[in-house]
Formats: structure tokens, sequence, C-alpha cells
């Protein structure tokens, strides 16, 4: 039952072939059984989802339920859950109950979704291994000596593990994409603001995005169906209409238009993972497509400026977090500037507290112009390099991650080198644009993920095309050795 996709799932709710308390419980058995080697969730839900599958079933029984009633999700535990504890993995949040639902999870509820828990992440989202949780790494159920990938790796295991047959994600420098493509699995990070931010815990909010995590591209357009929509209680939510995702999968690919930025295919990227995007380039041209070589010139730009605009924000967003209103408080302050100094020196983790420290620097007086100013006008020139790109192209196409997933503690004591694992996803996020990872192989038996680019509010045709390609290859329906 768990190897099957949530669109086979919804059909046999549909059905009545199987209800949603006999698949519930069949997840949170593996669960059970298989989490102790991944580390992959933070909180189950038992009573709670079991609760929440008999309702979907009376719902069903009675002829009302929708695409995904009864069918389970695991959210990441950046996502406020009323009731449940939401950690965003830091020590700083462990004790905090959410007192409501982000809009992505009370729309989750209003479809009917049955959540199993909250996975594991990178602390408030910052990183690219899912080692800096409080809560311990996750790992790779492909190679239990690898990473998974970050911040969203939980969500990303999870899935590839049939721990969950989807969960959520977010995406502010490649979270989604990058650990959906070392963990073999789809992810797509919508166009900013077709997805509410209310109740997502924020990092940089100008980057921020909810997305959701999938084996396929057909779960992933069932899925975004009911995560995407203007919501008021976020001002940068985008008042845009939500197409059908499902109605056009089945497009045809003739005449599509693929754009292969040079400055994918250069220095850095690994000779294995490039061969296995060529093949998949291959396919495509098979199905009808063409391809052009284009360029963008500032993608060198993308790193060194998301890492001034991101802690600036996450600087700012952060400092809510005081020990005085909720989340973690040191014991026995001396006064005000010791609760201050303590509660965030205890309750933070290591690279938050690099983020935080470098943001505080640049948007500190004397150095605003020089570094966050000069980082925004960065960001328009890497903006105008995708405008420019879509005039010729209908997708851009390359590399999700420079390598394969790396080793456990193998770029923990060098950020600098772990900020590089980004370097081909930070783009699409300083632009706005949609993204998202499809797997196209293996190379030592760890997925290789591709990436695919859309214009805004592309998701439509981002889902179409991966979608083609899944048809005829199988990379997404490996299934990892030992959790079959």
């Amino acid at each position: 039952m768990h190897n099957h996709t949530v669109a086979e799932l919804a059909a046999k709710l549909r059905a009545k072939e199987i209800s949603s308390v006999e698949l519930t419980g069949v997840y949170l058995d593996r669960i059970a059984q298989l989490d102790k080697t991944l580390n992959s969730y933070i909180s189950v839900c038992s009573e709670h989802a079991l609760a929440q599958a008999r309702t979907a079933d009376q719902r069903l029984q009675q002829g009302q339920g929708g695409p995904l009633t009864g069918v389970p999700i695991a959210h990441k535990d950046i996502f406020c859950t009323e009731g449940v504890k939401t950690t965003c993995g830091s020590k700083m949040l462990d004790s905090f109950i959410a007192p409501y639902d982000a809009t992505v999870v009370s729309k989750g509820n209003e479809t009917g979704l049955v959540m199993l828990g909250k996975t594991n992440m990178d602390e408030f989202a910052m990183g690219s291994s899912n080692e800096t949780s409080f809560y311990g790494a996750v790992k790779n159920p492909w190679d239990t000596a690898a990473v998974p990938g970050g911040s969203s790796g939980g969500s990303a295991a999870a899935v590839a593990a049939r721990l969950a047959p989807a969960a959520t994600g977010t995406d502010t420098g490649g979270s989604i994409r990058q650990p959906a493509a070392l963990c073999g699995i789809t992810g797509l990070k919508p166009t900013y603001g077709r997805v509410s931010r209310y109740g997502m815990i924020a990092f940089a909010s100008s980057l921020d995005q909810g997305g959701p995590m999938a084996r396929s591209a057909e779960d992933c357009a069932l899925l975004l169906s009911a995560m995407a929509g203007y919501d008021y209680r976020d001002s940068t939510s985008l008042d845009q209409p939500v197409p059908d995702y499902q109605a056009t999968l089945n497009d045809s690919l003739q005449g599509l238009k693929i754009g292969l930025p040079k400055e994918y295919f250069g220095d850095g990227l690994d000779n294995q993972v490039a061969a296995a995007i060529e093949a998949a380039i291959a396919e495509y041209k098979k199905l009808g497509a063409e391809v052009v070589e284009i360029s963008l010139p500032n993608t060198r730009l993308a790193v060194p400026s998301y890492y001034v605009v991101a802690p600036a924000e996450a600087s700012s967003n952060l400092a809510r977090y005081d020990g005085v209103r909720y989340g973690y408080r040191c014991q026995s302050p001396k006064d005000l500037l010791d609760l201050y100094k303590r509660s965030r020196g205890e309750g933070f983790g290591a690279e938050v507290k690099r983020r935080i420290m470098i943001g505080t620097y640049v948007l500190s007086a004397g150095y605003y112009d020089a570094y966050y100013l000069k980082a925004q006008q960065l960001r328009q020139l890497i903006s105008d390099d995708f405008k420019r790109a879509f005039e010729q192209v209908d997708v851009i196409m390359g590399p999700t991650s420079p390598t394969v997933a790396f080793n456990l503690g193998e770029k923990a004591d060098d950020p600098v080198t772990m900020y590089l694992s980004d370097i081909y996803t930070i783009a699409v996020n300083m632009a706005g644009l949609p993204g998202m990872s499809v797997p196209v192989g293996f190379v030592d038996r760890r997925p290789v993920g591709m990436q695919l680019i859309g214009n805004y509010f592309n998701e439509a045709r981002l889902l179409n095309i991966a979608h083609q390609y899944q048809r005829v290859t199988d990379w997404h329906q490996r299934r990892p050795q030992g959790f079959e």
C-alpha cells in the first residue's frame, strides 16, 4: 500500500478499496519501525492522525470527499499546527505549541488531508544538509551515511522512504528542490506569493515559499491545487487565479524550447551528474522538444548576494525570540540584558547565530548601502537575466545540485562550501520564479535531480513538462533498499 502514489491512493480511497484509517495505520506503523534509522520526524501525531482519518472516512462514505480526502501527509515543522508542537528544528521553540494553523495546514485540513506528523528540518530553515537541527541530523534513505539535503530534508527523506506519500516543504534558497534531488523525489517551489506564508515561521520574508514534495509531478499537481491561492492574511500573497494543474499534465511537448544556461554546466559540476542531466535532455528531444543554449551571466552573483539578503532578513525576523513572550527562556536571569543574551545564546544553534551576526552587520549604520542595498541591486540584475531568457525559451533546465548527496559531517565545518550546494537554486528565489526538481538518475547509488525553471505563475507548464518525462522514465519510482 505504501508504494502507491498520492494519485493512486486518492483513487483507491474514493473507490472505497481502502479506508483512510487503514492507510494511516500503515504509515504510522512504518514510521514506528523505520524512522529510528532516519530521524525524519520531530513529532508523530498518531491519535490526531487517526481522528482525522475517521472523519475523512465518514466524508467519503457520505460522498462528500474531495480529491485528496483521507490521504496522509507530513508537514515540515516550520508550519504552525494548532495544538501541536511547532519547533522549526530549534531549541528556541522546543516548548512552543502553536495556537493556530498555518494557511497551508488549514487548506490541507479543509481538503481532508491527514497529518501524520511534523518533519525534521535545519534550524529555522538555515542549512543545506539537515545537520543543523536541534533534534539531530536526518539521514538519507538511499545511503544513511549521506545527508538528505536541507532545509526540508526530513520531508524529502520521509517521502523517499515511504514514511509519508507526500509532505510540505519550504524553499528560501533551494530548500525544497535540493533535498528532493538528493533523495530522489519530486519537489516544487511555486512562484513567490502563489502559496500563503501565513503561519509559516519566517526565515527571509522576501524569499520564503512553501510547496509540495512527493514522488511524482502528478502528485505535486494535486497537492499544489490544495495549497495555492490568495490569502488576505499574507501581505505578499498574490491574487491570481489558481488553474487546474492536472488538466494540462498530458499536453504535448512538441516544439517546447528548453534553455540550457552555459553557466550551469561549467566548473564545479560533477561529470557524472552532468551526464545524467544530458541523458534526461535527450529524452526531452525524443518527446519533441528543442534545445537552445542561453546565458544567465549574473549567476555567479547569486550566492554572494543571497548571503547578504537572506541573513539580513533573518536578523530582523529572529529578533522576536528574546526570551520574553514565548519560546526558550534561560534560567535565573540577573537582569533584562542577561535574559536577552543568554536566552538567545542558549536557544539558537551555531548556524543561526552565524547568519544573525552577518545580517545584523550588513544592516548596520555605515554598511547598509555597501552591502544590503548593493545585494538588492544585484538581485535585479539576476531577475533581468531570467526575463531575457524567457523571451527565447519556454523552460530552463539544468542540475539541481552540483553533486549527489555528500556524507554526513563532510561540510559541517566549512560553511562556504556548504553554501555552494545551492549555487543553481538560489537565483530562482532571488527572482521569485517557480522551479522544481525531478529525479533523473543515480551516481554511486545516490540520486541525481534535474531542475526545471519556469516563468512567473507557470507552474502548470512545469508540472506538464515533468510529468511527460516521468511517463517515459522510472527514476521517480525507484525505492531505496531497506525501505521497500
